[in-house]
């Protein structure tokens, strides 16, 4: 029988959680700038399969996981472009937009590796983890939160300089006023369109890295549609966190708890369907969203083209 309350069940535990929390907080990221910078991108499903199969592909080759998330990362900026463009450059209706390059990422992906690794389904080895000294000996904590991949650690300093970036600095103001007030921008001398390009991408690279960090680090090789929804709880997160960069942590970390729990509970003796169990993280944020959607107040020029004298 299991001893839920092991030291060595409590820290795979840990380590669980983080697994599943990481790549939902790094594409979340990438949309919570993209919707202030006011371009909603809800193609963020297909980015992160796109990032996940060439950061796959990327350690596959090179037998290196940071090429592998370099790989993923360049793939989600390559298939943003489309969204820049079409969106940004030429305003196109971003919601259509968006689908197809959902819908594309899935397809090119899944093609992509039945053409390959059909028939080879290889898997990746684990990541030598950075430890932290002293920290790493904690009981239960040390090897969970202080003995984890360098991927990890990057992550947590990418949200801290993206916060700093967005509400410290002028480039981040200028960010903002792109989603709140893209003719005041356009009139103190910015550009919108530069603006919403660089965050477009920005978010296509942090899409990159989420499904990179799924692949490699989560679960060790590629599946097609392994995101199984995360790209659109990316989108709801960043909804819900209104920019506030604190929230994107606590409910990416919110999900990566539910989708541990979910793992425990099959190995308990109670007999509840894997559908279920499948559905309880989505049914957490579902429950979270109910509760503080209505205080949610996104960018007035969300999802809106930018064209210059029009009213």
């Amino acid at each position: 029988m299991i001893d839920f309350f092991s030291e060595t069940f409590l820290t795979a535990f840990i380590v669980a959680v983080l697994a599943s929390a990481i790549p939902l907080l790094l594409a979340s990221i990438g949309e919570t700038v993209g919707e202030q910078s006011g371009v909603l991108n809800i193609g963020m499903e297909g980015l992160m399969l796109v990032g996940g199969y060439f950061g796959f592909v990327g350690t596959l080759v090179s037998g290196s996981f940071w090429v592998g998330f370099l790989s993923g990362a360049a793939a989600g900026i390559a298939l943003s472009m489309v969204m820049m463009v079409l969106c940004v450059w030429l305003g196109l209706n971003q919601i259509v937009v968006g689908i197809g390059i959902g819908l594309a990422g899935a397809g090119v992906s899944s093609v992509l590796y039945d053409f390959q690794f059909a028939e080879s389904k290889p898997r990746l080895g684990l990541d030598t983890p950075w430890t932290i000294p002293f920290l790493s000996d904690l009981p239960v904590v040390g090897k969970g939160l202080f003995a984890q991949p360098g991927m990890f650690y990057v992550s947590l300093i990418i949200l801290v300089l993206t916060s700093i970036w967005l509400y410290k600095t002028t480039p981040g103001l200028r960010l903002r006023s792109a989603g709140q007030k893209p003719a005041s921008l356009d009139a103190a001398g910015g550009s919108v369109m530069r603006t919403r390009s660089l965050a477009v991408l920005f978010g296509g690279a942090m899409s990159g890295l989420g499904g990179a960090y799924l692949a490699l680090i989560s679960a060790g090789t590629f599946t097609p549609g392994m995101t199984n929804g995360v790209g659109f709880l990316a989108i709801v997160v960043a909804m819900l966190a209104r920019g506030r960069f604190t929230w994107v942590l606590l409910i990416s970390i919110v999900y990566g708890l539910f989708v541990a729990m979910g793992t425990v509970l099959q190995l308990t003796t109670l007999n509840i369907p894997n559908d279920v169990v499948h559905m309880m993280p989505f049914v957490a944020v579902m429950i979270v969203l109910t509760f503080f959607a209505r205080r949610s107040a996104l960018p007035p020029a969300l999802a809106t083209a930018y064209v210059r004298g029009a009213r």
